[in-house]
């Protein structure tokens, strides 16, 4: 049998209270608990309590203190029930408190996997340049079910996706004006599409914007090209060396019409 001998109240929180037993061996500290649990089991000095109840009340207590720890988490934004179970279990609370905890959050309506998705994908969409595909991989991440993200999804349609790649894809544009139209395009393509667009958003989206660079923008861009391939092969002489320049440059987008050109003059350093 375990008789309460002393309570006090926590000096860093005032709805907490520290509780002190004696099971036969003197005084010592027991355990802690909120003021919800305080009252319902109406502790107080010289109370005994057995170990079933003690087994219960300690139970509750750890209900009550996953709960406020979950509070605090879903205070600085929305979070999904996957990362309210991760954190918990992250603060070493027991796997049945947590379920018994993630329940009552669900029932007060604290959490919220639909809703969490919905706004989830609007963030992405109205602050980043991610395609659906991203925003879906990180909505599983965060446990979130298949159907309920396919809903979700249809808040970022296909034509704000297009708008969104294409704003992306001319930004991309302006600063690759050293490469190839051809090399700048496939660059822009595969930034795209490890942001989650799809292949038919690329394309829509390079539709609606001007890859192309002029004759001279291209042969200024072929003439940097050039030289940075000749430091790289200029130990090679005659037919070699031009062939390993010549397929470099192809290799770099470059039209062959336009190689010849620039490796029948003296490109170097121009």
């Amino acid at each position: 049998m375990t008789v309460i001998t002393k309570i006090t109240t926590q000096k860093k929180n005032a709805d907490r209270f520290n509780i002190y037993i004696d099971q036969g061996k003197g005084e010592e500290y027991g355990f802690s608990v909120d003021t919800d649990i305080l009252i319902k089991y109406k502790l107080k000095k010289g109370l005994k309590i057995d170990t079933e109840e003690l087994r219960d009340l300690l139970y509750e207590d750890e209900i009550k203190k996953g709960f406020n720890t979950s509070l605090q988490y879903l205070s600085f934004r929305m979070r999904s029930v996957k990362e309210v179970r991760d954190y918990l279990k992250k603060k070493e609370y027991e796997d049945n408190a947590i379920e018994e905890v993630i329940k009552r959050l669900l029932e007060y309506r604290y959490l919220d996997d639909a809703e969490f998705a919905l706004m989830f994908v609007r963030t992405r969409k109205n602050t980043t340049s991610k395609g659906v595909g991203v925003i879906k991989r990180e909505l599983s991440q965060k446990g979130i079910p298949e159907p309920v993200i396919k809903k979700a999804l249809k808040e970022y349609p296909l034509e704000e996706q297009v708008e969104t790649a294409a704003s992306f894809a001319q930004k991309k544009a302006n600063q690759n004006k050293g490469v190839s139209s051809n090399e700048r395009r496939n660059k822009i393509s595969q930034q795209l599409l490890q942001k989650g667009y799809s292949w038919d958003v690329i394309e829509e989206a390079l539709r609606n914007i001007d890859l192309k660079s002029s004759r001279d923008e291209e042969r200024d861009a072929l003439l940097k090209q050039a030289n940075k391939a000749h430091k790289r092969y200029k130990k090679f002489s005659g037919l070699q060396y031009r062939n390993k320049m010549k397929q470099h440059l192809y290799g770099k987008g470059f039209p062959v019409d336009m190689i010849d050109e620039v490796l029948n003059s003296d490109f170097t350093d121009q």
